[in-house]
């Protein structure tokens, strides 16, 4: 499929549209970055339009809708995110971080860390630098790996638009060795209709572990897909305690 067939099929696709029709879409979406920016896009202005106030009787309601979105595409995003590697049960991981916020986490998959702080620079659109990781953060970690659960405080969401934080944290609400499903993040949020949208929020999810998308499955209780493959997914829940069906 080409870009321009997937935005023809858009109005469909969020529909109730037939089952092979939306596998090649997403398909589509998996393969095609262009696509995936206009998904979020779509998403993101979407959700931002559900939470605006009613407008008030004879007020153009188009300026202030045009507003709302240029205040969020013309927010400026200097401060550089720090990058250090750090050793965990589950492997080495990546963390990025401002002062004392995480805004990023990665499972190290053997890239080299140029490429990986390339990667973090391209989906937070933030300068990323390398650094050493501060004593808060190692503590962090160590309770997370001991209780599966993190501080909301020192989740750095600002980089991400409204859908995606609203998405992750409904995610986050899912208990550690529980699992949900894609509709019921999106009912979750208010977005019933959703279910595929919240998909790809939680396949560019920066923050895997710490917000969980590794406990949202399709609605058949399968795993479904995971950023770093269905194996390391059932092996997170796993660790978590969640007795995988597979």
């Amino acid at each position: 499929m080409r870009c321009r067939e997937v935005d023809e099929l858009w109005d469909e696709v969020r529909g109730e549209c037939r089952a092979s029709l939306k596998d090649a879409v997403d398909a589509h979406l998996q393969a095609c970055p262009p696509c995936q920016g206009l998904y979020e896009e779509y998403e993101g202005v979407a959700y931002c339009l559900s939470c605006l106030p009613q407008p008030e009787p004879g007020c153009d309601l188009t300026k202030r809708v045009v507003e709302h979105i240029a205040q969020i595409k013309c927010k400026e995003r200097t401060t550089p995110v720090e990058l250090a590697s750090i050793q965990t049960p589950l492997g080495r991981l990546y963390v990025g971080f401002k002062e004392r916020r995480i805004a990023y986490i990665g499972i190290d998959t053997g890239a080299p860390l140029e490429s990986v702080r390339e990667r973090v620079e391209a989906r937070l659109r933030r300068p990323v630098v390398i650094a050493e990781a501060p004593s808060w953060l190692r503590e962090t970690l160590d309770t997370f790996f001991r209780t599966w659960r993190v501080d909301d405080t020192l989740v750095d969401l600002e980089d991400l638009t409204p859908f995606e934080q609203a998405a992750l944290r409904a995610a986050a609400q899912i208990p550690p060795g529980e699992v949900r499903s894609y509709s019921w993040v999106a009912s979750q949020i208010g977005r019933p209709r959703a279910a595929r949208a919240v998909g790809q929020v939680m396949a560019r999810n920066p923050l895997p572990l710490l917000l969980p998308c590794h406990r949202v499955v399709d609605a058949s209780g399968d795993l479904h897909d995971y950023g770093y493959g269905v194996e390391m997914k059932a092996r997170i829940l796993k660790m978590e305690g969640y007795q995988v069906e597979r």
